[in-house]
């Protein structure tokens, strides 16, 4: 990800898996005090292409998706720790250079005694299982407390920043699959908060599943790609009649908060199961590609497309890569040149996965590409 000064953050292997002992129980680093880790299998860097210099930034959390905030701190929140969301605030790194000073993480705790705040001791979870919930994933609880807050551990892949509350969600991978919004506060780590909703398991009946990537639209709607199901599904915590409380403990307590669009294209032979795969989704909040503001997508990375969903209609944009044949696209982005260029000043990227090469039209040899995606106002536009 590109922040403002031009820098490229990335996540990077550093050093071995073993995390050092200041992020270990024992330390007298507050995060790790809260709550030690001891494994990271992936950690930061940056590259300047002013300076062309690398920085690389241990970090006590593993890394793998990333994504910048929205304040003066230009916080980098990371997935890929497991049970913990971590993440760097940029500006005290620029400032320090101290790794220590700059980072920090929270396990995934819920309130789900209700009262507004996440206390020690809390009940730990045995996974992840199939959860007490008939037909739902998770952990199960081992004597469950009702008067105790309960630390959760959905997974970490897809990682997003809301930019109307600037809080942090992220998508678990595990069936059938679960997101979550971290509020980390004022005063991390005291201060975190979780909240975790599963996909709706209705009669014991799973309908939707998988999520992977995850984004947000400039009105607070999560969007995230199901890889498995293959739908785009959406979801409003405003709807929500329930944030917290011990019924808040199988993640499913907000089934009113999801919609679901099940993509076009084709299914398995002799199945019911659509044949497309999203890996990831991106929402074009300002406009990039020229189909509207807030316009969801998702790529069809088994139909050799991207997939564009207008969310009033529930009508679909498939937009397919014909050559070379092969286009498996693993993620998305906007970019806009000239924000008076019309449609010219304006486009959204997508690749060819490097790790597909070899099913790519045009034989050995083939290497990964970018596609640039344009939409006319008008066929003959110019």
């Amino acid at each position: 990800m590109f922040d403002e000064l031009g820098r490229v953050w990335m996540t990077t292997k550093v050093r071995g898996d073993i995390v050092p002992e200041w992020c270990q129980e024992g330390s007298d680093n507050r995060f790790a005090q809260y709550y030690p880790t001891r494994r990271s299998s992936r950690q930061a860097s940056y590259y300047d292409p002013a300076t062309e210099d690398f920085g690389l930034i241990d970090t006590c959390f593993g890394t793998h998706h990333l994504q910048f905030g929205f304040t003066d701190d230009r916080m980098l929140y990371f997935s890929g720790g497991g049970d913990v969301i971590g993440w760097i605030n940029t500006r005290v790194w620029d400032e320090t250079q101290d790794e220590k000073l700059s980072q920090g993480w929270c396990p995934m705790v819920v309130d789900t005694n209700g009262d507004g705040v996440i206390t020690k001791p809390w009940n730990q979870p045995v996974g992840p299982l199939r959860s007490q919930n008939e037909g739902g994933g998770g952990e199960l609880l081992v004597d469950f407390d009702p008067n105790l807050d309960t630390r959760m551990s959905p997974g970490s892949y897809g990682i997003i920043v809301d930019p109307v509350s600037n809080v942090a969600w992220g998508a678990g991978t595990e069936f059938p699959g679960r997101i979550y919004r971290m509020d980390i506060g004022d005063n991390p780590p005291d201060t975190c908060i979780t909240e975790v909703y599963e996909l709706p398991v209705i009669d014991g009946q799973i309908n939707a599943f998988g999520p992977r990537g995850l984004d947000v639209d400039k009105n607070g709607i999560v969007w995230t790609a199901l890889s498995g199901s293959s739908h785009l599904a959406s979801f409003d915590r405003s709807e929500c009649e329930v944030l917290n409380g011990p019924g808040v403990v199988d993640s499913q307590h907000c089934p009113e908060g999801w919609t679901f669009y099940e993509s076009p294209g084709p299914r398995l032979k002799g199945t019911t199961v659509k044949a497309d795969f999203h890996y990831y989704n991106w929402v074009d909040n300002y406009n990039a590609l020229g189909l509207g503001e807030n316009v969801p997508i998702a790529t069809g990375s088994g139909s050799d497309s991207l997939k564009v969903l207008d969310p009033e209609t529930g009508d679909w944009v498939v937009m397919r890569v014909p050559y070379p044949l092969g286009f498996y696209s693993r993620g998305l982005d906007g970019r806009i040149d000239d924000i008076n260029g019309g449609w010219k000043g304006r486009a959204v990227w997508a690749n060819y996965g490097t790790n597909f090469n070899w099913h790519t039209e045009g034989g050995k040899g083939t290497t990964s590409k970018m596609v640039k995606f344009q939409v006319r106002p008008d066929p003959l536009a110019q």
